[in-house]
């Protein structure tokens, strides 16, 4: 062919990296809001076993560099997400993000809960609830980690399930009905943990239910990176993604 081939620069104007569990069914079904508004969402998995327990969770310290780097090598990106809320305290948040860069010098890396905490501060809530779906021994150290970065967590409750399949299963009704018997009066939002909990497309229907900005995972990490790709629209409905 005789056909001049001319090339952009990029394929898409920004792109955020995605790390997910081996078992997750929800972070790159979320996420794909973003590339409609010219963000490109690319995703590499690590391995990871159920049940959920701290001690699964740990195990995934060692494969987050080296998922990170395999993102586009030697391409720039916006942002990378580590998509693990529990992991993030189980692991520290500051060791994830750490082993983030290492894998992706130069990008702005992100975890739920370094987003959860900003988000929360975006709505200027001070007094919180968790709901999680979570046993009591993987939520309690979140609750902490919350509690050491300065807010009064006013209630903490847990679904008990070990399976982050099954939590991606939970039903928008159940999500719906568990935010509201979870509220805790005087709070001023609410945090919904789990990357697989299928919460961030409904959080406008939850803070109907509970009369409070609800800031769940992946809404969180979603809103972060945009921000991070100098998206300061409105990629779902809520509270939170009106803020810059």
């Amino acid at each position: 062919m005789t056909v001049a081939i001319t090339l952009d620069d990029r394929p898409m104007r920004a792109r955020v990296g995605l790390v997910t569990l081996a078992t997750d069914h929800t972070t790159e079904v979320d996420f794909s809001a973003l590339p409609p508004r010219g963000i490109g969402v690319y995703a590499t998995r690590i391995p990871f076993a159920n049940p959920v327990t701290p001690e699964t969770l740990a195990a995934m310290a060692g494969d987050v560099t080296r998922a990170a780097a395999l993102i586009l090598p030697d391409e720039g990106l916006e942002a990378v997400v580590y998509s693990c809320t529990s992991a993030s305290v189980v692991i520290g948040d500051q060791a994830v993000r750490d082993a983030i860069t290492a894998g992706k010098p130069g990008t702005v890396a992100i975890t739920p809960i370094s987003a959860g905490i900003a988000a929360l501060r975006a709505v200027a809530a001070d007094r919180i609830t968790l709901l999680t779906p979570y046993t009591p021994q993987v939520a309690q150290p979140m609750a902490d980690c919350f509690a050491d970065a300065g807010f009064a967590v006013q209630g903490l409750s847990c679904l008990n399930l070990t399976d982050d399949r099954q939590m991606a299963r939970i039903s928008h009704d159940t999500l719906i009905a568990a935010a509201r018997q979870a509220m805790v009066p005087g709070s001023q939002a609410m945090f919904i943990s789990c990357t697989a909990v299928r919460a961030a497309h409904i959080a406008a229907r939850i803070e109907d239910a509970v009369g409070v900005p609800v800031i769940t995972s992946n809404l969180a990490t979603m809103w972060a990176a945009m921000r991070a790709c100098g998206d300061t629209g409105a990629a779902l409905p809520g509270q939170l993604m009106r803020l810059p």
